[in-house]
């Protein structure tokens, strides 16, 4: 294990130290969300540290062993503890540098979808379509639960504009490597001579703020908007003005829903859309000033970045951040994301193992 890391793990055990001492203060204890935030921290470090120690031990152990090699009657002993001692420290090394891995607090939150159609007019919106279907049924498979923002409607099918939330296990984790631009190769059903077309639809994944810490808005910033909504929903739907668009005036961001019929539920779900964006903007404006330093490996998530190509004449997939290729499109568009997630969230560990053992984390 290389110096950097040993460092890391002797700080972490001062840094243990000091909150075993913190907790034991009866003041502490008095305030709950402080107690409870500690205490989290202190779990987590004890079982690091505790890793740590028995990676030590069994360091020391081989060492032994290796000393009593030289002994004739105790060298195949010694052999026999030499390699059983590699073979803990090799498991230990990989457990202890996945858990000095940070955590991002919003890989537990539920998350916002978005899905736009980009250039190529109705195929785009068609192919908008066939994504929402592909999340859809990844999610019934992760059994998460999804629901409707808001959406507006493609004339010929699929969407121009398409705002989930998901919510479940670890959502805004698994799905955060979707945002981006992704490009579709496919003949349309709306081209009659059969060339093969080039359309793009865009996909941002954005945390669900946490009430406690939402982002405060002043009233002033805000325009609200009411019209009545438009679609299908029955008879009520176009009687009442309950659809709400919220406007933030300095940014231009806009948030919508006409989902409920209630008024003042579609207010508060707009409202959770839009704090989503301003916090997504300030976090992608962020990552852009990180990127200029050091280029990440899966991307800043801007729309902009082509992300993956489906090219649907060859059956083919292809994530362009981490030059995976996966020739199953088909199970793919039906929900099979599994390969492709897991294969992003491999990349990115990796990632933060390297910048850890180089003293960048």
């Amino acid at each position: 294990m290389n110096p950097t890391l040993r460092d890391q793990f002797e700080r972490l055990a001062l840094r243990l130290a000091e909150l075993d001492a913190t907790l034991a203060d009866p003041q502490v204890s008095a305030d709950i969300q402080r107690w409870r935030t500690l205490s989290r921290e202190q779990s987590e470090a004890a079982d690091i540290v505790g890793r740590w120690r028995r990676y030590q031990q069994r360091e020391s152990a081989r060492a032994a062993a290796r000393e009593m090699q030289s002994d004739p009657e105790l060298a195949e002993m010694a052999k026999e503890e030499i390699a059983a001692a590699s073979a803990d420290l090799e498991r230990l090394q990989a457990e202890l540098q996945l858990a000095l891995i940070p955590r991002d607090p919003d890989d537990e939150r539920a998350a916002f979808l978005e899905i736009r159609a980009g250039t190529g007019g109705d195929e785009s919106a068609l192919f908008a379509g066939d994504l929402a279907r592909m999340y859809l049924r990844f999610c019934e498979r992760q059994g998460w639960r999804t629901e409707v923002m808001s959406q507006s409607d493609s004339e010929l099918g699929g969407y121009k504009e398409l705002v989930l939330r998901v919510s479940g296990d670890h959502v805004y984790g698994r799905l955060r490597f979707e945002s981006g631009g992704h490009r579709v190769q496919r003949v349309p059903a709306t081209e009659s001579q059969g060339r093969i077309h080039t359309s793009a639809c865009t996909v941002a994944v954005m945390p669900e703020p946490d009430e406690t810490e939402e982002v405060q808005l002043n009233p002033a910033e805000l325009r609200i908007d009411t019209f009545r909504a438009s679609g299908a929903g029955g008879q009520h739907i176009n009687k009442t003005d309950s659809a709400i668009r919220i406007t933030h005036l300095p940014t231009g961001l806009v948030a919508e829903c006409q989902d409920d019929r209630s008024q003042h539920r579609n207010k508060a779900k707009a409202m959770a859309v839009l704090v989503a964006r301003l916090r997504e903007k300030d976090r992608s404006e962020r990552a852009a000033k990180e990127a200029a330093t050091r280029k990440s490996l899966i991307g800043s998530g801007d729309r902009s970045d082509r992300i993956r190509t489906y090219n649907f004449p060859q059956g083919r997939l292809t994530d362009h951040r981490i030059n995976l290729t996966l020739y199953k499109l088909q199970q793919i568009m039906d929900g099979d994301l599994g390969d492709v997630v897991q294969a992003l969230q491999a990349a990115r560990a990796a990632e933060q193992l390297a910048q850890l053992e180089t003293g960048q984390g």
